[in-house]
């Protein structure tokens, strides 16, 4: 598999990318220990004028200003006080687009993620959820900023060499953001059609 590099990221158009995510193998060796998994659903959000995108209007705070750095930089921030959310900051420097990891179909490490989720059965609920991959992944906002790109990092993505097709993809509107006004209906959440471990 060859890793993904920043000039893949460097596309300006997230919601292509979105896509082009989906089948993509994802790695994280976060505590020592490796899990991966197939990413199987995504969503895009593009600054400035999204207004669901947290760099609306290129808002830049301490949270944001991830999103402005090097394209396959990640961006991981927290909701609820305790989901970590995973993000691929994409376009070249300073351009705010990102791309939410919503789901992953799990390959490696299955036991650890067992552990990290509290669980002792099976279930597609492991990993079918933002929040729930990333807890299984072991991945938290310590490792917000890292570099995808690099051959050391911590979390990578790699392309197996596998494209999804647009037929096998499902497209609709974004999760939680009703305050998004006419950006709400925006069909860019992305997920590949018939895989069990996408969020409802």
């Amino acid at each position: 598999m060859k890793l993904l590099s920043r000039e893949f990221y460097k596309n300006e158009d997230v919601v292509f990318l979105a896509k082009q995510l989906l089948g993509k193998h994802i790695i994280s060796h976060a505590g020592g220990y490796k899990t991966s998994g197939i990413i199987v659903e995504t969503e895009a959000y593009r600054a400035p004028d999204d207004k669901a995108s947290h760099a609306y209007g290129n808002k830049k705070t301490n949270r944001t200003k991830t999103m402005f750095e090097k394209p396959g930089t990640a961006y991981i921030y927290l909701v609820y006080g305790f989901h970590h959310l995973f993000n691929v900051v994409t376009a070249p420097e300073d351009v705010a687009h990102a791309v939410l990891v919503r789901a992953v179909e799990p390959l490696e490490g299955i036991d650890k993620m067992f552990e990290r989720r509290n669980r002792i059965s099976p279930g597609f609920d492991l990993t079918n959820g933002p929040g729930k991959w990333t807890q299984a992944f072991g991945i938290t906002t310590d490792l917000n900023s890292l570099d995808l790109s690099a051959m050391d990092s911590l979390i990578q993505i790699f392309d197996p060499g596998v494209n999804i097709p647009d037929d096998k993809i499902i497209a609709g509107p974004r999760v939680g953001i009703d305050y998004a006004e006419e950006w709400m209906d925006k069909p860019w959440r992305f997920r590949i059609k018939g895989s069990k471990w996408t969020g409802k």
